[in-house]
């Protein structure tokens, strides 16, 4: 793979900047109310005009990512502006947390059991923060990350959505978090990131790391046994697949850590021999853990992210530690994403298919999809390679 690299890091900034970034920029700058209009069809008219909040602040993020690393592009900023301008005066309730869902005139309609808005809120005022030079953006994104931690670290602060009877908790907080963390400590700086990563992946590691099933589990009981009822016994590849890429990110922060990049490169593994659908290919989307059926009708239905995911991870596996297995995973993951995901006419990706492969809807953008998880993947995928290259020239000369 490795004459391969150059030819990957020019074909994911081609597609980020020719393919991916068109579709959603500059069209879906809203004008009139501020912010991003990102439920979009095929060819990108609009399907409705009401804005998630948690994709605002994902674009903010994306933009103002854009500006920092690729070029200094004025309109790059000033869309990054527009997104946390609007999130600044319509994203928050009275008591401090983020809505979910708005009207396009910034109205709420749903706040969520969850804080995943303001998550991606404080990496995308973080970025921003770098670019614009704005310390009070900054102040507001680590003041955003430290609710951050208290809604982790005391649940009760948020309305619980199940009762006591059968107490679990996801993957979903300590990952997110993980790359929250990341983020910031990349971009404006907190003290407090690295030690809450490595708390974090600590978790993961404990509690959802499963060596004797050779799985990685979306939902356990708080002292991390398995819950043997239908939901605690779902698996969600994506989540364990972010999961694995954030690690292995901090093992590459902390000078290529061998036990992060074991652990990273070992959910990879569980997760390919669960989630790869040997028939037809692509990432299934939900999983039993002991191969019993799953609740959710849609679970060997192929969603977008997922692949986005995994090709960041294999990728990043294999730049660690030049195992060709995670080459060939990576080449074979971008083969099937490309050739079936993404819209040659139109640009994007589409976000849902059937089993086989077949197109389910025609849907871009909608409450959960947006400008994030493809442009992320081409944009990291572009950066880690362009880095690794120069990493190892300036190793030759010396």
């Amino acid at each position: 793979m490795m004459k391969d690299l150059s030819t990957y890091k020019n074909f994911y900034l081609d597609q980020l900047l020719g393919d991916t970034l068109p579709f959603w920029f500059p069209r879906s700058i809203d004008h009139q109310y501020g912010g991003y209009l990102l439920m979009r069809d095929r060819d990108g008219s609009l399907i409705d005009d009401d804005k998630a909040v948690w994709i605002q602040g994902r674009f903010c993020w994306l933009l103002a990512t854009l500006y920092n690393t690729v070029e200094k592009k004025e309109e790059w900023l000033l869309g990054a502006k527009t997104g946390i301008e609007f999130l600044e005066k319509f994203g928050f309730d009275t008591d401090g947390q983020m809505f979910f869902h708005l009207t396009r005139d910034g109205k709420p309609i749903r706040k969520r059991r969850y804080f995943f808005s303001e998550t991606f809120a404080v990496i995308g005022y973080a970025a921003y923060a770098k670019a614009s030079g704005d310390a009070q953006i900054a102040d507001k994104a680590r003041q955003l990350f430290g609710k951050c931690i208290e809604y982790a670290e005391q649940p009760g602060l948020l309305t619980p959505k199940f009762t006591d009877v059968r107490p679990a908790k996801g993957i979903g907080v300590p990952m997110i978090l993980i790359n929250t963390a990341q983020q910031l400590r990349d971009t404006i700086g907190d003290p407090r990131c690295d030690t809450y990563i490595m708390k974090w992946i600590e978790e993961i590691e404990r509690d959802f790391v499963k060596d004797d099933l050779r799985c990685v589990m979306e939902q356990v009981a708080p002292d991390g046994s398995i819950i043997d009822h239908i939901d605690g016994r779902t698996h969600l590849p994506g989540h364990a697949i972010e999961a694995a890429w954030f690690i292995l990110n901090q093992a590459q922060h902390l000078d290529n850590d061998e036990r992060l990049i074991a652990l990273g490169t070992k959910i990879i593994d569980y997760i390919w021999e669960r989630a790869w659908d040997t028939d037809y290919g692509g990432i299934y989307y939900f999983r039993d853990v002991f191969g019993k059926p799953v609740q959710e009708y849609y679970h060997d239905m192929k969603f977008w992210w997922p692949h986005n995911e995994l090709i960041i991870a294999a990728l990043l596996a294999y730049l660690l530690t030049s195992n060709e297995k995670y080459a060939k995973i990576h080449e074979q993951v971008h083969n099937y994403a490309y050739g079936h995901f993404h819209d040659k006419e139109y640009g994007e990706w589409f976000g849902y298919l059937h089993r086989d492969g077949t197109l389910a809807q025609t849907a871009k953008g909608n409450l959960f999809k947006g400008p994030f998880h493809l442009p992320r993947q081409e944009w990291f995928c572009w950066w880690m390679i362009d880095r690794f290259e120069k990493n190892k020239l300036l190793s030759q000369e010396v």
